[in-house]
């Protein structure tokens, strides 16, 4: 007598149901985790731009003034060699601080939103300045 083995398996028409079920699952979950991106972002140019006003001001308490535009924030990483030369330099930053975008922020001085100070921002996903996206850090 021959005895016959039991044989299950998947059939292809199972193992497709499941890959689909799979990726619109997978799809679901990168569409919802998308906003939490541009999220994060404003974020981190909200902290950046808080860290770089504490370094400015510093830098203003040490001088007497703001970097003025031309010298930028760079004048936190290296003496400026412009007027008006600060007395009192120390390095601030290791290099000049980049948004989300790998941009520069802007820096103006004065400030043509705060003309007695300075205006300080990033220029958001498009990286052209004074555009809607331009982000404040507020």
């Amino acid at each position: 007598m021959m005895l016959r083995k039991s044989q299950s398996a998947f059939t292809l028409l199972e193992i497709m149901l499941v890959v689909t079920i799979i990726a619109l699952l997978l799809g679901a979950a990168i569409y919802k985790l998308g906003g939490n991106v541009e999220y994060s972002r404003h974020v981190r140019v909200a902290a950046d731009i808080q860290g770089i006003n504490t370094q400015l001001k510093l830098y203003e308490s040490m001088n007497g003034f703001f970097p003025t535009t031309e010298q930028g924030l760079q004048a936190l990483v290296v003496q400026p060699g412009t007027d008006p030369k600060p007395t009192r330099w120390y390095q601030l930053y290791k290099e000049t601080p980049k948004d989300p975008w790998q941009n520069n922020y802007i820096y103006l001085c004065p400030g043509v939103k705060n003309p007695s100070g300075y205006d300080l921002y990033s220029a958001g996903p498009d990286r052209k300045p004074d555009t809607t996206d331009d982000d404040w850090g507020d």
